[in-house]
C-alpha cells in the first residue's frame, strides 16, 4: 500500500492495465476527446448554481436540479463555466504549445497568464501557489497537508494529450501540473487516477477498466473508498470528499446524465465534482452520449474551446498517430 510521499511515479494507466479499446479509430478517439472535454464544461456550468448549498436546500430550492441556469454565488450567466474549466483550457492551451515534452514551467506560465485574466472564480491554493510561483519563480510548492482538489478539476486535458504515450510520462505530465499549486499524496493520487479514468473512456476500454482504475486507488489509498459507507453529500474541496461524491455518482447511476445530476444535487463544491464526473463520463459516453440539451445550454464560447482543444490535444497524442 503507498504511503505519503510513497506515490509510484509510474502509477498510470498503461503500469497496471493495457487498453486496446478503440485507439486506432480516429472518429472514435475525436468523439470521445470531445465528450471528455464538454463533459468537465456540462459538470461545471450544471453544478456552478449549486456551489456551497446543501442538498436540502437544493431540494427547497429546486427539487431536482437538472438545467444548467447560471445564478449561483457568482451570479453567472446561463451556461457559464467557472475556473474548474478555464484552467482546463489554460492546461490545454500550454500542452499544445509545448508538446509532449511540457514542463511545469510552461504550466505555471500558462496558470500565471490565466489569473492575471481576472477569472471570475479562483480558489485559495491556486492563488497561493501561483503567486509563490511569481515570487520565486519555483514550479512545485513544498509537499503539505492541504489536498485540495484544484488540480484535479483541471487534469482532462493531460489524459488527451498523452494517450497512448509512455506510463512514467502521463505520471510525470500529470504531477507536474498538479504540483504548481497542490502537493499532497491524496491530491496527487486522485489527479493521477481522474487521468487514467479519462483515457479509458477516450480509449474505448469501458466501464470496467475506468472503475479498475477507481479500486486501485482505494487499494492504495483506502481513505477514498467509495462503497459501503455512507452518501457522500456536501462534499468539501478536499480531495477525498471531492472525489468521494464522484465515485459513488459514477458507480450506482448507468448513464452521463444521471451521474452529473447525481453528483451536482449532493451540494458542497458542485461545480468540481459535476466538471470531475462530467470529464470521466463525457470521455466514456462520447460526444454522441451527451444530453443535446445541455451541449446547447454551454456559453457559445466555452462549447467551441472544449471542441477545439479536444480535437487538437487527441491529434496530438501519441494514440492519434
Amino acid at each position: 500500500m503507498a504511503t505519503a510521499g510513497t506515490l509510484p511515479l509510474g502509477w498510470s494507466l498503461g503500469a497496471h492495465e493495457r487498453v486496446r479499446g478503440r485507439t486506432a479509430d480516429h472518429a472514435w478517439l475525436r468523439s470521445h476527446a470531445r465528450g471528455a472535454m464538454l463533459g468537465l464544461a456540462i459538470g461545471d456550468a450544471l453544478g456552478a448554481t449549486l456551489e456551497f448549498m446543501t442538498p436540502r436546500e437544493i431540494r427547497v430550492e429546486y427539487g431536482v436540479h437538472d438545467r444548467i441556469r447560471g445564478g449561483g454565488w457568482l451570479r453567472l450567466a446561463s451556461g457559464q463555466v467557472t475556473d474548474d474549466t478555464s484552467m482546463a483550457f489554460s492546461l490545454a492551451e500550454s500542452l499544445l504549445r509545448a508538446g509532449q515534452q511540457a514542463s511545469a514551467e510552461d504550466f505555471a506560465q500558462a496558470f500565471d497568464a490565466w489569473m492575471r485574466s481576472k477569472p471570475v472564480d479562483i480558489g485559495h491554493t491556486v492563488r497561493r501557489g501561483i503567486a509563490r510561483y511569481r515570487r520565486t519563480g519555483e514550479t512545485c510548492v513544498p509537499q503539505s497537508d492541504d489536498a485540495g482538489n484544484g488540480a484535479t478539476m483541471r487534469c482532462a486535458p493531460v489524459a488527451l494529450a498523452l494517450l497512448g504515450a509512455a506510463p512514467d510520462r502521463v505520471a510525470t505530465t500529470t504531477l507536474a501540473q498538479a504540483r504548481v499549486t497542490h502537493h499532497n499524496p491524496l491530491t496527487d493520487a486522485a489527479t493521477l487516477t481522474v487521468v487514467n479514468m479519462v483515457q479509458a473512456g477516450v480509449a474505448g476500454a469501458g466501464i470496467g477498466a475506468l472503475m479498475a482504475q477507481a479500486h486501485l486507488l482505494v487499494r492504495e489509498f483506502p481513505a477514498f473508498r467509495f462503497r459501503g459507507g455512507r452518501r457522500a453529500e456536501n462534499p468539501s474541496g478536499y480531495i477525498v470528499d471531492t472525489l468521494g461524491a464522484v465515485l459513488q455518482g459514477i458507480d450506482i447511476n448507468d448513464s452521463f446524465e444521471s451521474v452529473l445530476i447525481d453528483v451536482v444535487n449532493r451540494g458542497g463544491d458542485a461545480d468540481t465534482t459535476g466538471a470531475i464526473a462530467g470529464a470521466i463520463m463525457g470521455a466514456l459516453a462520447g460526444e454522441e452520449g451527451l444530453p443535446e440539451r445541455w451541449v446547447r445550454a454551454l456559453d457559445g464560447s466555452a462549447r467551441k474551446q472544449c471542441i477545439d482543444h479536444a480535437d487538437a490535444l487527441i491529434a496530438a497524442s501519441p494514440a492519434w498517430g
